[in-house]
């Protein structure tokens, strides 16, 4: 449902697939009938929804259901460049012990190869090595390719824009420019600590630092999000840094000065 709403919400065209086929018992027709109250009107009952029957497991129809996907991306003639810089954006990022930072990608247009330099969120660098989803090692990505980039020089954030540009001078001008405005949205205000968090009684609210690192970006920023999410009109929590990989010594020392636990 939430799907449908999303999907509706962007004016995007939808595909329903109906998985668990292989299951006795299964009706397809009764989910058919059920997205009628979300007026999700299939083939089968005169609508414009595609449908596939599939069974994720057993791997029944999912050639089907690629089909049913080519099919509508010829109908709406989505096509994109493979001639020109690649555009990416940025769908996972972690810090790999043996490799460093990674980001997996999505290629939009252009072709993205290996040698490239690039910008990315406020990250610059340049592609060392390109690996496919099925672990190979690939020399480029044309769009629509997922990919994972190795060659960052830090962690960029889930959603950044990937683009790659001329030169490496003009990746590090554009990443620190970026990087300028990140610190300047940063709070300036004094770190709070837990012994002078109570000594301001004319403030009603407790702020409580914490600090925050995880394996990869998206489940940071689900923490991130899920404890500024339980902050109360009382207390409320402050990240004073949330990032990938290990605790580092710097964070160490910002959460002794600050009196912040830290996450892990």
């Amino acid at each position: 449902i939430e799907a449908i709403n999303h999907t509706k919400a962007a004016g995007v065209p939808m595909i329903v697939a109906i998985n668990k086929i292989d299951k006795p018992g299964a009706n397809p027709q009764k989910i058919r009938e059920e997205l009628l109250q979300h007026e999700v009107i299939v083939e089968d009952m005169s609508g414009d929804v595609q449908d596939v029957e599939v069974s994720a497991l057993k791997k029944t129809n999912l050639d089907k259901l690629i089909e049913a996907i080519h099919n509508q991306a010829e109908l709406l003639e989505l096509k994109a460049n493979p001639d020109r810089a690649a555009e990416a954006t940025v769908i996972e990022a972690k810090l790999d012990k043996g490799r460093g930072p990674l980001a997996t990608v999505l290629v939009q247009r252009g072709t993205l190869k290996v040698g490239d330099v690039f910008v990315a969120g406020a990250t610059a660098g340049k592609i060392r090595a390109l690996t496919d989803s099925s672990g190979k090692q690939v020399k480029e990505a044309g769009p629509s390719v997922p990919v994972e980039v190795l060659g960052l020089s830090s962690v960029p954030s889930a959603g950044d824009p990937l683009t790659v540009v001329e030169n490496e001078a003009r990746a590090r001008e554009v990443a620190a420019y970026r990087q300028g405005l990140l610190d300047k949205k940063r709070t300036t205000s004094a770190p709070v600590t837990l012994e002078n968090m109570f000594a301001d009684k004319s403030s009603k609210i407790i702020e409580f630092p914490i600090v925050i690192r995880g394996d990869v970006q998206g489940s940071t920023e689900a923490i991130v999000n899920a404890v500024n999410r339980i902050s109360t009109d009382e207390i409320k929590v402050r990240v004073l840094s949330a990032g990938v990989g290990a605790i580092t010594e710097g964070d160490v020392t910002l959460a002794n000065a600050t009196g912040a636990p830290i996450i892990g």
